[in-house]
C-alpha cells in the first residue's frame, strides 16, 4: 500500500518537509516512489505537483492526517 507522507529535510531546529509518495512499510527516511511536493512550516510555504497528487489518489494512495491537512489547507479538497 502507498502513502503520501512528510519526509523530514533541512538542517537542526530549520526543517522543512518532502510530500513523498512511499510505500507504507519504508521508514520515513527510506526509500520514496516519487517526490509529490514540499512544505515549510517556518516560512509557511506550500508546493504541490498537483497532477501526480492526483495519479496517487486515483491508484488508492491514502495521505497520512498531516498531509490531508496540508491538501486541505491548500483547497486540494473540495
Amino acid at each position: 500500500m502507498v502513502k503520501l507522507r512528510l519526509k523530514r529535510c533541512g538542517r537542526k531546529q530549520r526543517a522543512i518537509y518532502r510530500i513523498v509518495a512511499i510505500d507504507v512499510r519504508s521508514r520515513r527516511e527510506g526509500r520514496d516512489l516519487r517526490k509529490v511536493g514540499f512544505y515549510d512550516p517556518i516560512k509557511n510555504q506550500t508546493y504541490l505537483n498537483v497532477p501526480v497528487i492526483l495519479y496517487f489518489l486515483e491508484k488508492g494512495a491514502q495521505p497520512t492526517g498531516t498531509v490531508h491537512d496540508i491538501l486541505r489547507k491548500e483547497k486540494f479538497f473540495l
